[in-house]
């Protein structure tokens, strides 16, 4: 198929017998993103750290789905996955690096102070959402080189642009995500094969089990300040659902985005976008 079809056809966003690796996979996002795939063609793994959840998330998308159980923290743990995915598929042509997540202990509050942040929880975020994008990268980008061809897709955040207030380990991990994915877009393509791509979205402001204390009252319901402030800073004057995050994950990594590597998309309601005048 010459580059003309490809930018014609819906062919474009077939992903009919690619494999595609997630993980985090059974998270709220990045459930979504398997699903997606699945409906796509492509044969997902869904690795997760809670294996359960990941074998009956493959079950529900089926399309001969695998659940793996895998900490991305742990780099032997990670090469096991990638052999196992070897084992069932032969190939991987996909890699979401979903895993991520912030917690209450990293959190500036009124009872907690930025100078009290305890290092354990501080470490703990810088290395669930950064060397847990890198360990899977060097584990599955080493069978794309090997492959000469393939995708990665990170997941960063519009904390990356913009640090918000009371989350310093947050924001500085995905800025380190999205400062990675440059750098490992340039190294794959230039000692490995133009043929491999490495991309990201940066997601704003979606409900999730890390931020709903942040953003909802656990008692009320109702947003929080920090959410009634969120809302107003988004032109869309919402939060964004998992399926507001499909369209861009398709595209970056289907034929359709061929030329295009390095970059960190914005999915945010338009809240980069706004000065707040």
């Amino acid at each position: 198929m010459g580059k003309k079809d490809l930018i014609m056809t819906p062919d474009t966003f077939d992903l009919q017998n690619q494999v595609a690796v997630v993980t985090g996979g059974a998270g709220v996002l990045c459930a979504a993103m398997c699903r997606a795939l699945a409906r796509a063609g492509a044969k997902v793994a869904v690795l997760d750290l809670r294996e359960e959840a990941a074998q009956a998330l493959a079950a529900e998308i089926g399309n001969g789905a695998v659940g793996v159980g895998c900490n991305v923290l742990e780099k032997d743990g990670v090469e096991s996955a990638a052999r196992r995915v070897v084992e069932v598929y032969g190939r991987v042509d996909i890699l979401i690096n979903g895993a991520g997540g912030n917690k209450p202990q990293a959190t500036t509050s009124p009872e907690l102070s930025f100078f009290d942040l305890p290092p354990d929880a501080l470490s703990w975020v810088f290395q669930l959402n950064l060397l847990g994008a890198i360990l899977p990268s060097q584990a599955f980008g080493k069978i794309m080189a090997a492959q000469r061809q393939g995708v990665i897709l990170n997941i960063s955040s519009m904390n990356a642009f913009r640090p918000l207030t009371r989350i310093p380990a947050y924001s500085a991990a995905k800025a380190g995500v999205s400062n990675f994915t440059q750098w490992l877009a340039v190294h794959m393509a230039q000692e490995y094969s133009p043929a491999i791509r490495v991309n990201a979205i940066a997601p704003g402001f979606f409900l999730t089990e890390q931020n709903r204390y942040l953003l909802m009252d656990r008692d009320s319901g109702e947003l929080t300040p920090r959410g009634k402030t969120i809302l107003a800073h988004t032109p869309q004057g919402r939060f964004g659902s998992p399926e507001d995050l499909l369209g861009a994950v398709l595209w970056l990594v289907s034929p359709a985005s061929a030329f295009v590597t390095g970059v960190v998309i914005p999915i945010d309601g338009g809240f980069s976008a706004f000065s707040g005048v």
